[in-house]
């Protein structure tokens, strides 16, 4: 069977830059085989699907420009008159959700299996700090088509942003480009989408996938008990990369079928003198936090109940990135079971709260 160092390209690089540490990483690196072996992909599927949108992104930046009296125009121009331009947006759109949801899945993945003790203790907050950028990413890019819904989306969301004590204000003007959303904020949205995050979030994933592969897969406590002759690992390459690569396979299948049959309503033109439609609502990934906000009364004792709701999500997620750093009792299992009940609390919150808000 031919190897990769039997390729004549392979050795031509080889032979000048001497590739052995990557031939070293791709052989020599071993991932262990047991029954959650399935979590070790979630980080490879999310980082297929941010391809999906880097690539769809740069092509549909080719014929979209951003302003109050074009964008709109070159969003549907895209749609209706670019040839697969339609099937290229549904894409992106669609890869964006997906992406979110598989780091979702990736990050309670290794909250469950204990993956951010040491010594993976950054890899987790740049993980974090991944989702937390992919959140924004989705947020920023939900503008561009400039259509009614996102208009007062963005309305709604920069006021929940503008809720954060003494620098909430800052904050606000900062988004908009000053009072309200206009045209500014258009393209504050767009430099933010395709240049600040993009750099961000690329810088971050390099330093994220360096600790990956620095400290190798984790292994579960009762992997780590076995006896070495009863412990299974398989190559990372080829056969880790393989099956990652059908599971990407799988997934562009998924892709492409929601693209096909699910496709993204470009709705109608937002317009800065209409009224606001009724029952604005936030993409599936930000519904916790505003139906959670929504409940709240507007009085906590003397705190308003959104500034109590915002101060609450923000500590929170700095908590959540920290949660490495946490010490418990020094007997472990009080801290396993204590990290078991707080994550299934979690999840139970956030899909409570995402499913009462498109039910109400």
């Amino acid at each position: 069977m031919k190897t990769l160092e039997d390729s004549k390209i392979f050795s031509w690089l080889h032979s000048r830059y001497d590739l052995s540490g990557i031939l070293h990483l791709l052989y020599h690196k071993k991932v262990p085989v047991h029954k959650h072996t399935i979590w070790y992909y979630m980080g490879g599927v999310t980082l297929f699907l941010f391809l999906i949108q880097l690539l769809t992104g740069i092509l549909l930046l080719m014929y979209y420009q951003p302003g109050e009296n074009s964008s709109y125009e070159s969003v549907r121009f895209i749609v209706n008159k670019v040839n697969f331009g339609w099937l290229i947006r549904n894409l992106h759109s669609w890869s964006a959700n997906l992406m979110i949801f598989f780091a979702f899945v990736h990050m309670f993945s290794v909250f469950f299996t204990r993956a951010y003790e040491k010594p993976r203790e950054l890899t987790w907050v740049t993980g974090v700090l991944l989702l937390v950028l992919a959140m924004v990413f989705g947020f920023s890019g939900y503008l561009l088509p400039w259509n009614e819904l996102s208009f007062f989306a963005t309305k709604v969301g920069t006021d929940i942003a503008g809720a954060v004590p003494v620098i909430g204000e800052g904050i606000r003007t900062v988004l908009r480009g000053g009072e309200d959303v206009t045209g500014a904020t258009l393209s504050r949205f767009f430099g933010f989408h395709v240049a600040i995050l993009p750099a961000l979030f690329t810088i971050v994933l390099v330093v994220h996938l360096f600790l990956v592969q620095k400290v190798g897969m984790s292994e579960p406590d009762f992997f780590k008990k076995l006896p070495d002759e009863k412990k299974k690992f398989i190559s990372f390459f080829p056969d880790f990369a393989i099956r990652d690569a059908l599971l990407w396979l799988i997934v562009l299948y998924l892709l492409i079928f929601l693209a096909l049959f699910f496709q993204w309503d470009l709705g109608i033109k937002a317009d800065a003198l209409s009224p606001a439609p009724t029952g604005i609502k936030p993409e599936w990934y930000f519904m916790f936090m505003f139906q959670s906000l929504k409940m709240l009364p507007p009085h906590l004792g003397f705190i308003e109940g959104e500034v109590f709701g915002v101060l609450f999500f923000g500590a929170a997620a700095l908590a959540w990135m920290l949660i490495p750093f946490v010490k418990f009792n020094s007997k472990k299992y009080t801290k396993e079971r204590i990290m078991l009940v707080l994550g299934t609390l979690v999840v139970l919150f956030i899909v409570s709260m995402t499913i009462i808000g498109y039910l109400l």
